[in-house]
């Protein structure tokens, strides 16, 4: 169910917003698995004379409000990539069926009371928008899950590769689909935006728990979408909008455009 939005909010974000203050804390993961079905080894491949998974780690760090950046893999070879470049790495099962499934394993070890998981092929990801969602997951401890959009590019609005989400009022999630979602069936009537959801979560720690805990369900069977699973069992997914956001990599051509945008934007 949706937090419920009464006038009686206010004093729990009051709450909330003291919750902050004392620094809750919060632990960014960034799981990375060895078998890519088309980039195999893709948090090693080479970018700007680094590994995929260390530029990863290393904006991911820049961004403000987490306690501890972590990757957790079941790959020794990543594990000796990262510890090599300094970074920390814990070892989780390699029977984890997804990212959120290594997380949650390694959550259950944890203290920490919100964690954020950003994708182990985002190298050129926004320190900024990690804040974002940190940010949300301190002062709204209600949001059991929180994660990201921003406008769809015109490339993107069939390519079912890019997931596009469409949100209630209060911006909560109704549905993420790989198919151009709001289908316009009245020309007459005003554009909706097609928004593209962008591939990080924030999680209070029990909610990850229960999620990891539940079975799939025929709606993330269809689509290949783990975080239908939540929406189908009712568990409310706040979906802040960012301006834009840089892409991930998911094949060879993707690699070389991110060596490219990694150089305008180090440069």
């Amino acid at each position: 169910m949706h937090p419920d939005p009464t006038p009686a909010d206010s004093a729990a974000v009051a709450g909330d917003r003291s919750a902050a203050a004392r620094g809750v804390e919060v632990v960014c993961a960034i799981p990375a698995r060895w078998g890519s079905r088309r980039l195999p080894g893709k948090p090693l491949l080479e970018l700007a004379g680094r590994p995929l998974i260390e530029h990863v780690y290393r904006r991911a760090s820049r961004a403000r409000g987490l306690s501890r950046v972590v990757v957790l893999t079941d790959d020794e070879r990543i594990r000796d990539a990262v510890a090599g470049f300094g970074g920390e790495v814990e070892m989780t099962p390699a029977d984890c069926a997804s990212g959120s499934d290594r997380i949650a394993w390694a959550a259950r070890r944890w203290r920490a009371p919100a964690i954020v998981n950003v994708q182990g092929d985002e190298p050129l990801i926004d320190p900024r928008a990690i804040e974002r969602v940190v940010e949300r997951l301190r002062s709204v401890p209600r949001d059991p899950i929180v994660t990201l959009a921003a406008p769809a590019r015109a490339e993107e609005l069939d390519d079912p590769n890019a997931v596009k989400v469409v949100r209630d009022r209060r911006g909560y999630a109704l549905y993420f689909s790989r198919a151009r979602i709001p289908y316009r069936r009245d020309p007459e009537a005003p554009a909706v935006p097609v928004m593209k959801h962008l591939g990080i979560y924030g999680y209070q720690r029990a909610a990850l728990l229960e999620l990891a805990s539940l079975a799939p369900t025929p709606l993330e069977r269809s689509e290949r979408l783990e975080q239908l699973r939540a929406l189908e069992h009712g568990m409310a997914i706040q979906v802040l909008e960012v301006a834009a956001a840089e892409p991930g990599v998911d094949t060879a051509d993707d690699l070389a455009r991110a060596a490219v945008r990694l150089a305008a934007l180090d440069g």
